[in-house]
């Protein structure tokens, strides 16, 4: 397992370099046809193995948030029972277990895995390819990286969005009058944006530009969104509110695009039915029964549970620091992690342990 976790961080794969992620998809795709013994379906870079009509659905990603060249400074390495390098916690650790998983199984009759290559991104042009998997599932499975060992019953919806501010540029020193400060607008809209969020739902501003040089007055200027909650309520009455936004600068316009991305995946019935059952199977297995957790961030777990299918997720490495200088994993916890998916998987699929 670690050798092929090696192989799959040393294919580096950020989800807006095409290049990097069809590289990535084909050390996946022969990762994964070694172990379950066929090879997938190729849609780009997503992948699919699909065993008849789908009961249990597999969810995973191999792209990553860490551009091409990381590797050259911050290459996989292994330091007692830790490995690190960028993406091995989120989430190619769990690509690993995943196959080992389903490796050890009798049959994997009714099994699918979708393995994308945009979710850090939103899932652009994965959704539909899930959404379709999904529709028929009795349940899904998501190997996204655990919260310390828990599993992840409930995760925020998100939303992402980017307000351009047209002001006009002039002289600041000569005529500074003359402009409409694009730059004075992105700070009123800043503190606007901030005070939409309410209770647990979070809004935002991330990335914020203004301005082309140190002399003149901005003509332009923009800034990004980010919109967390586990209401879809929510997510609607913020959308509707970052598109009612307008200028307080005189001359300056806003122009605004994107939207809802992840449905919020609340804490359900049906997902709690799934951590029981998989207490239940730890519980079997002699290993200690995972907790639940709500979690802020979202997963294509969220577009599953939207559609009602029971929805689990988190059951990928123990781990941490994602998305962040030295991500790490437990290697001691991966046999332990892929033998209750397996058993978890066996007995959804009424196979047995």
């Amino acid at each position: 397992m670690i050798e092929d976790l090696a192989e799959l961080v040393s294919a580096e794969s950020p989800s807006s370099d095409p290049a990097a992620t069809a590289v990535s998809a084909a050390v996946v795709a022969q990762l994964g046809a070694r172990l379950l013994g066929s090879p997938p379906q190729r849609a780009g870079a997503h992948l699919v193995w699909s065993h008849g009509p789908t009961r249990v659905l597999l969810l995973g990603h191999h792209d990553t948030v860490w551009p091409v060249g990381t590797l050259a400074h911050w290459p996989f390495q292994v330091d007692g029972d830790r490995a690190t390098g960028p993406g091995c916690f989120d989430m190619k650790a769990g690509l690993v277990q995943l196959f080992h998983a389903l490796a050890t199984l009798r049959s994997l009759d009714g099994v699918s895995v979708v393995v994308s290559a945009d979710e850090e991104i939103g899932s652009p042009t994965s959704r539909t390819l899930i959404e379709h998997y999904a529709r028929t599932a009795h349940a899904a499975l998501v190997c996204e990286p655990s919260a310390d060992g828990a599993l992840k019953v409930a995760r925020k919806g998100a939303a992402r969005y980017h307000l351009a501010i047209t002001g006009r540029a002039a002289h600041a020193g000569l005529a500074p009058a003359a402009g409409a400060n694009a730059g004075v607008e992105l700070a009123h809209q800043v503190l606007a944006i901030t005070g939409l969020g309410r209770g647990e739902t979070t809004v935002t501003p991330t990335m914020l530009t203004a301005g082309t040089s140190e002399n003149s007055v901005p003509a332009a200027a923009r800034v990004a969104i980010d919109v967390r909650s586990f209401d879809d309520a929510e997510l609607t009455r913020v959308h509707q509110a970052v598109h009612r936004l307008r200028p307080a600068v005189d001359g300056t316009s806003l122009a605004v695009r994107g939207g809802v991305h992840r449905p919020a995946m609340p804490a359900s019935t049906a997902g709690a039915a799934l951590h029981r059952l998989a207490v239940e199977v730890a519980e079997g297995l002699g290993l200690p029964a995972p907790a639940a957790v709500a979690v802020g961030g979202a997963s294509d777990g969220n577009l599953t549970a939207h559609l009602g299918v029971p929805t689990l997720d988190g059951l990928g490495p123990v781990g941490g620091n994602a998305h962040a200088a030295g991500e790490w994993v437990d290697l001691r916890a991966m046999p332990d992690r892929a033998a209750l998916l397996a058993a978890l998987v066996a007995r959804l699929l009424g196979n047995g342990g």
